[in-house]
């Protein structure tokens, strides 16, 4: 392709796509990032191109004509057919404004096209590609892209107040000679510009990231060092219940008597009912009632002793209870640390990869 002798007249970025030749229905795209797509003015043959460079090749090298239509598919999407290079060319826009200014370009381009066939085939001649833009609202140099203020690309061509010839081909030529090597640059700059703006964009979330990082991380240190308080304080309770364990082990000893003390008392409350029961020779009544007097004696002592075993036997119930009880909080106490200190562990292992990857 050569642009030696054209002119550029408007440019804008968009996503480029080709119609699949194969189906006529799938969309393949010409590359991963937005290109610029401009308006080229051929002075020579009074004709006008559209043209996108990816690279070192053309990716859309398609020549306005008068029956060629622009179709608005969605409000970020446009078409259009190329019968001479038998394909269909689609854009996608970052916005319905820019869809909107590059369909009215092609709408007005389309327009010149037509009036310079007419012209051609009348035998008469545009005084100036320009001049014949401008009769179209086709806008005058300085000509700005359709990306707004930040992506502004002066492109001069000549206006309505045309110079004389001499001039206008001198101005022609020094326009036309940058033409090529103009787009690539811009190409190259939009590629280098949408890098920068992914870059930055990766660098804030990697920052926001790295903040709310910093903040759980605290949150684990204050949680971690409240369930270490809490393991010191249950240690610190079991330390001081071990003297009553040994308590307790006492009372268990102390039950283990109370029960032997038990079972010699019935035997012995047995042995004097039988001695009671059994024939004797003139009972004598004092004795009786001494005996019958020391088995209610011995009866009596002998539910006190059953109450105290029950109530020693619920003591050691719950003194058991309790323990358990305890040794199962440590438990999950010291489970909970060890969850939450991993949970701190991956968190500075987190920080310090980011740490590493930021610039």
């Amino acid at each position: 392709m050569s642009t030696a002798r054209e002119q550029p007249i408007f440019s804008t970025r968009a996503h480029v796509f080709q119609i699949d030749p194969a189906t006529k229905r799938n969309w393949i795209p010409a590359g991963k990032h937005a290109l610029t797509v401009s308006y080229f003015y051929d002075a020579t043959r009074n004709v006008y191109r559209i043209i996108s460079i990816g690279g070192a090749k053309a990716i859309i090298n398609s020549t306005v004509t008068p029956n060629m239509t622009f179709t608005k598919t969605s409000q970020k999407f446009g078409q259009w057919a190329d019968s001479r290079a038998n394909t269909v060319y689609g854009l996608g826009f970052a916005s319905e404004q820019h869809l909107t200014q590059f369909a009215e370009k092609f709408q007005e381009v389309k327009e010149a096209a037509r009036l310079a066939r007419e012209k051609s085939q009348d035998g008469g001649e545009l005084t100036s590609p320009a001049l014949g833009l401008a009769s179209h609202q086709v806008p005058p140099s300085p000509l700005v892209s359709a990306n707004g203020p930040g992506e502004e690309k002066l492109f001069r061509s000549q206006s309505a107040d045309a110079p004389g010839p001499t001039e206008r081909e001198r101005l022609k030529k020094m326009l036309s000679e940058g033409s090529v090597g103009e787009v690539q640059w811009e190409a190259e700059f939009f590629a280098l510009q949408d890098s920068n703006n992914k870059l930055a964009g990766a660098l804030r979330e990697a920052n926001a990231a790295a903040t709310q990082w910093r903040q759980q991380l605290e949150a684990q240190r204050a949680e971690a060092e409240r369930l270490r308080q809490r393991v010191a304080e249950l240690e610190a309770q079991a330390a001081a219940e071990a003297p009553q364990v040994s308590e307790k082990e006492a009372l268990g000893q102390s039950l283990e008597q109370l029960e032997a003390l038990v079972q010699t008392k019935d035997q012995e409350i047995q042995t004097l009912r039988t001695q009671t029961g059994g024939p004797r020779e003139a009972p004598d009544t004092t004795e009786r009632e001494e005996t019958q007097q020391k088995v209610q004696d011995l009866e009596t002592r002998n539910s006190e002793l059953e109450h105290q075993l029950r109530v020693t036997e619920r003591s050691l119930e719950e003194a058991r209870a309790e323990r358990e009880q305890t040794r199962a909080e440590v438990g999950r106490a010291a489970q909970l640390l060890d969850v939450r200190l991993f949970e701190l562990s991956e968190l500075r292992d987190g920080l310090a990869r980011l740490a590493e990857a930021a610039p």
